[in-house]
């Protein structure tokens, strides 16, 4: 049986830069990973795009497709959305779909997807009333989402350590490991 198909999820916040790291640790589990970046965390990696196809084997995708044109990805067994930036968080809870990345995870959840989240984002965004309410409606959609006791902790602003992700705990947070995809 060929391994679960991971969609990894990657915002523009600092660990974007070191999401081949995350890709890596999710082949070692057992996952084939399918890589879709928002559109300005593709803009990190427009210079080593190619790097990030043949790592993952598949195309990276950061824009919707035409109506016309093909899926070019398999589907999903889980998804996995880390970083998560604040942006990307409160766009996502709100139901705002205007980038692939938060289109797929919205609705995927909704098809009975497991879905897993890590937030990057400093104390100073995070104090803004939104990001607490949309963790909460992002849980109530059966999101696992790493924040507060136990996930992630908001660090101070411009003192964020983005090669420290805690890429090992965010494939923890999925509900299995990428073993053979189930029937």
């Amino acid at each position: 049986m060929p391994p679960s198909v991971l969609y990894l999820i990657a915002c523009a916040a600092a660990p974007a830069q070191y999401v081949d790291v995350g890709v890596r640790r999710a082949q070692e589990a057992g996952w084939d990973v399918c890589l879709v970046l928002t559109p300005s965390a593709a803009r990190w990696w427009e210079h080593r795009h190619a790097e990030l196809v043949e790592l993952t084997g598949h195309p990276v995708r950061s824009q919707y497709k035409l109506p016309w044109e093909s899926d070019v990805l398999p589907p999903a067994d889980a998804v996995l959305v880390a970083p998560l930036s604040c942006t990307s968080l409160n766009k996502w809870a709100a139901g705002i779909a205007d980038t692939l990345a938060i289109g797929l995870v919205s609705e995927g959840v909704h098809m009975g997807i497991p879905a897993a989240a890590v937030p990057y984002f400093n104390r100073a965004q995070a104090a803004q009333p939104a990001v607490g309410r949309s963790v909460d409606v992002l849980r109530a959609q059966g999101v696992n989402v790493l924040y507060g006791e136990g996930g992630y902790a908001a660090h101070p602003p411009r003192q964020g350590v983005a090669d420290a992700f805690p890429w090992e705990a965010a494939l923890a947070a999925l509900p299995s490991s990428g073993g053979p995809r189930r029937k």
